[in-house]
């Protein structure tokens, strides 16, 4: 896999009322190919407005918005399909929805469950933390494992969590999508900062 990585943006756990204006700066400078809706809230009209918000401002660019696990909004809320971080119900709703909408499976750092989502119809898998980071068990998706990924596995991959300028340098032979989310939100100019993190992707 010689092409450079994709950019796959994840929002903020928080929206506020001046995210979507950030969004759009950040969807009109840089080339992204796909956002997901990752908040904190379990509660569902806060989702729904974070949801229409975000819907609004992706499909002014072209940018297809999936949500994390709450498939039975997809449909609902006219997203175009549905990040798992448990891949288990994934053949079920692949069965349900056909092919169109979009399905993304989280498998962590497990090779086998990122074939097994694979084989049940993922349109990505994902892998992380691929950085550096003290949260969770530690465990860490290296880079051996995006790469045997891309070399043997058609499916395409996404690198995700903690990424740094280093991760991402090293990444960017081997993987299709570079997720990023906390890493640039934090920052006062998210997209100063994107074009920082990426610059190893511009060679």
């Amino acid at each position: 896999m010689s092409e450079m990585p994709q950019l796959y943006l994840v929002t903020p756990p928080e929206i506020d009322a001046g995210f979507p204006d950030r969004l759009a700066a950040v969807l009109e400078g840089a080339d992204i190919a796909c956002l997901r809706l990752d908040l904190a809230t379990r509660d569902e009209d806060r989702l729904m407005r974070a949801a229409d918000l975000c819907r609004d401002v992706a499909h002014r660019f072209d940018v297809p918005l999936v949500i994390t696990d709450h498939a039975a909004l997809v449909e609902r809320l006219g997203l175009d399909g549905v990040h798992l971080t448990d891949p288990r119900p994934l053949r079920k709703l692949r069965d349900d929805w056909g092919s169109d909408p979009i399905i993304g499976a989280f498998c962590g750092t497990s090779r086998h469950d990122g074939m097994a989502a694979g084989e049940a119809g993922a349109d990505y898998v994902a892998f992380g933390p691929a950085g550096p980071t003290v949260l969770g068990s530690g465990a860490r998706a290296d880079i051996d494992l995006f790469q045997w990924w891309s070399e043997m596995i058609e499916v395409p991959v996404v690198a995700q969590g903690a990424l740094d300028l280093d991760t991402i340098a090293a990444l960017a032979g081997a993987t299709d999508f570079i997720a990023l989310g906390e890493e640039i939100w934090t920052a006062d100019d998210p997209m100063a900062r994107l074009r920082e993190l990426t610059a190893p992707l511009r060679g």
